[in-house]
Order: C-alpha cells, then sequence, then structure tokens
C-alpha cells in the first residue's frame, strides 16, 4: 500500500520519487503525482500569458487616459467579476463536473482574448472598451477559480494539500516573474496586440490538459442553484473560524490592492520610466513572492498563522514607503522585494486556513465565497486607492494604504484573530 491515501484521480504518487524535497510533507511533494505535475506545467504557461497580457492592458490603459480611476480599474475588472459573480461560481463548482467547469472556463477566456487582440490590431480600443474586455476575461477567471481549487484535492493526496496550495501559487508568481519583463518586452518590440496574442495561445496548452485529466470523482449530488448557494453561505456565517478567515481576507485584499493598482501610475510619472521598467518591477514582485512560497509554509507551521498575516502586513507597509519615496527604478526595486514576499504570505496562508475548514461537499462554494470577499477587497480597494490618487497623489494614496494595513492588523489580532491550528478543521 501506498505510505498515503491514493487521490480521488486514482493516479497514486511515482514510486521513483520517495526521498528528498519529493517526500511525503517536503515542499515538492505533491509533484510525485503525475496528474498534478501535468496540471500545474500548464497552468503556468496560462499565468504567464495571463500576466503578459495584465501589463499590456495597464500600460494601454496609461496611453489611453489620465485618469488615475480609469487606470487602476483594469487591476480592479479582474478582481470585480470574482467578487460579484464567484459565489454563483461556487455553487457552479459543486453541482457540476468541475474540470468541465474549467474547460468552458478556459474556452471562454481564450475567445475573449482573441477579441482584444483583434480589437488592438485594429486601432479599435478606448478605454471604457478595454475595461469591458478585461471584465469578460476577469468573468471567465470568477468561473475557473472554485473548480480550479476545489479540483487540487482531486489531483494529490491529503496529507499534500497545503504543499500543493503553495505550489500552485508558486506556478502564479514564476509566471508573475517572468511574464511582465516578457509583457514588457513584447511591447516595446511591437505592441499591446502581440502581448494580447500571446496570452490568447497559452490558453490552448492547459484546454489540451484538461481534456486529457479524467478524474475518478463521484457524480455531483445537483441542488437548485438558490438552495445550493443559499448552503454555502449559512455554513460559512455559521462558523466562527471561517468568519474570522474571510474577514481577514477583506482587509488585507483591500490593503495590498493600491500597490498592483497604481504601479504604472508610478512607473511612468514619478520614476519616469518605461513598460520594459513596469515589467521589471513586476518581475521582481513574482520573484519574492515564489521565495516566500517555498518557505511560508514552515514558518506558519513554527510561528501560526496569525504571526505570518501581521509580518506580510508589515512587510508590505514598508514596500509602501519605499515606493512612494522612490526616485528611481533601482531605489524602487526594494519595495518590489517587500510587497511580493507579503502578498504570497498572507494570501496561501489565508486560502490553506479555508481549505481545511470546508466540507469537501460545499468546497467549491467555501471557496467562491472567500475568493468573492478577497477580491472584493482588491476590487475595491483598487478603487478608492485610485480615488485618493486623482484627489491627492499616488504617494498619499500609498500611504495611506500602508497606514491602513498596520491599523487592522493590530485591530484584527484583538477582535478578528485568525484560527488556531486545529480550530474548525475539517476531514479532508
Amino acid at each position: 500500500m501506498p505510505d498515503q491515501p491514493t487521490p480521488p484521480d486514482s493516479i497514486g504518487p511515482d514510486s521513483t520519487a520517495a526521498s528528498g524535497l519529493l517526500a511525503h510533507g517536503k515542499p515538492l511533494a505533491p509533484f510525485r503525482f503525475p496528474a498534478f505535475r501535468a496540471i500545474w506545467i500548464a497552468s503556468l504557461f496560462s499565468n504567464m500569458g495571463s500576466m503578459v497580457q495584465s501589463v499590456a492592458a495597464a500600460w494601454l490603459m496609461t496611453d489611453l487616459t489620465s485618469s488615475h480611476v480609469l487606470i487602476a480599474m483594469v487591476q480592479a475588472s479582474v478582481s470585480l467579476p470574482i467578487m460579484l459573480f464567484g459565489v454563483v461560481a461556487g455553487a457552479i463548482a459543486d453541482n457540476y463536473d468541475r474540470r468541465r467547469v474549467m474547460l468552458v472556463a478556459q474556452v471562454g477566456m481564450l475567445l475573449t482574448s482573441a477579441a482584444l487582440a483583434a480589437a488592438t490590431f485594429a486601432g479599435a480600443v478606448g478605454p471604457y472598451s478595454l475595461i469591458a474586455l478585461t471584465l469578460l476575461v476577469g468573468t471567465g477567471t470568477a468561473l475557473n477559480a472554485p473548480a480550479w481549487q476545489a479540483s487540487v484535492r482531486a489531483q494529490v493526496g491529503p496529507e499534500d494539500l497545503p504543499q500543493a496550495i503553495s505550489l500552485n501559487t508558486i506556478a502564479f508568481n514564476l509566471a508573475r516573474s517572468f511574464g511582465p519583463a516578457l509583457g514588457g518586452l513584447l511591447i516595446s518590440f511591437w505592441n499591446v496586440s502581440l502581448a494580447f496574442t500571446l496570452n490568447t495561445l497559452s490558453y490552448v496548452v492547459l484546454i489540451v490538459v484538461l481534456l486529457r485529466w479524467k478524474p475518478q470523482m463521484a457524480v455531483p449530488r445537483r441542488e437548485p442553484m438558490f438552495v445550493s448557494i443559499l448552503a454555502g453561505l449559512r455554513f460559512c456565517a455559521s462558523s466562527g473560524p471561517v468568519r474570522k478567515v474571510l474577514l481577514r481576507g477583506l482587509t488585507v485584499g483591500f490593503g495590498f490592492a493600491a500597490y498592483l493598482a497604481l504601479l504604472p501610475l508610478v512607473v511612468r510619472h514619478q520614476l519616469g520610466g518605461t513598460e520594459v521598467s513596469y515589467g521589471l518591477l513586476l518581475g521582481v514582485f513574482g520573484i519574492a513572492s515564489i521565495a516566500s512560497a517555498l518557505f511560508v509554509s514552515p514558518v506558519r507551521r513554527r510561528l501560526g498563522s496569525e504571526a505570518v498575516i501581521g509580518l506580510s502586513s508589515v512587510s508590505f507597509a514598508l514596500g509602501y514607503g519605499a515606493l512612494a519615496y522612490s526616485p528611481s527604478l533601482l531605489v524602487a526595486v526594494p519595495s518590489a522585494v517587500l510587497a511580493g514576499a507579503g502578498w504570497v504570505a498572507s494570501f496561501t496562508t489565508l486560502n490553506v486556513a479555508m481549505q481545511v475548514r470546508s466540507p469537501d461537499a460545499i468546497l467549491g462554494r467555501c471557496l467562491s465565497i472567500y475568493q468573492a470577499v478577497t477580491f472584493g477587497g482588491l476590487a475595491f480597494g483598487a478603487w478608492i486607492w485610485g480615488a485618493l490618487a486623482d484627489l491627492a497623489d499616488a504617494r498619499t494614496a500609498m500611504l495611506g494604504a500602508g497606514a491602513f494595513l498596520l491599523v487592522t492588523m493590530v485591530l484584527s489580532r484583538q477582535f478578528a484573530p485568525m484560527p488556531a491550528r486545529h480550530e474548525g478543521r475539517a476531514d479532508l
């Protein structure tokens, strides 16, 4: 018998990877499972394309308008659909085959990205049409996210779930490291339409892998959509530990939102940089995120979730301060390091806390509610900090976001501390 339960897709761990970093409980242990490996590699390419498109859209908006709010709304357009439609997407993930839900979402995002590439190539994109198309891509992300996160349990054994979540975070941040720099180079070499085209192609790899993946999961018991949504909301409202995680996700998302929302504005007007400079700063942000993801699990086991969230908030607040007063790109690099490390440490910790406290039967709905709350904080924060930058300036907005993080960190430790390690855990 294997030394851990076989995941529901009946693909057990490779027998050749029984020691070292691939051993049970180690950071790379989920790579023993072929299904996880294939999906992880495909998602890396897809995330790379998404980051290239994100950079291109943000930079294009600075060409189309000088409005700080509209520039910040490019970032918010990715988060807003998750807030608005995430709970419905979670009910869909629990009522239908999760693999098929992901396929529908990926195909929809491919078609929308293709339309964005064609419209940009034809010179037919304005500020509001750009936001509309990025909102459609965000809607595909909202549909995909709960099914995607809930399917991790079908790819690895339950003991390796925290490591699998961290590795998926690393895949995203590998893309964040190299995608922005690649996007900046593509824009400078040709124009934004080339970046949008590359993102369109990146969906193909993941669609092929999902078509080949045949997990053996129980057929979901379907409920009326409204009843299904209410069941997820009722559980999250009645669980004290889950309520704490949701509140922390909301405040952290709101406080973190200003960095990525205002970064293109700061690079262009404060630092006097180009699209390549913007991509390089995002690349540094991503590299710091990867380093943080590799160490966050052992640090969380040793210090606890509350300490990790607190240290992350302090790190991010210091990053805001460093960026607000940076006179050049070189001086701004430490801000990206501090913010990138804080971003992943916080969101990985919150994601794990939510996953292990959610019953499998309503996992998609619980994760979608968490995503809706967290991304709602990001979207609302991007709008608020962008509006503050319009009223005052970007420096004031970033310093305000940093102060918000520090104040809410102190208050949350007192009134909504992160749940203890075994508080409210669900059977995996």
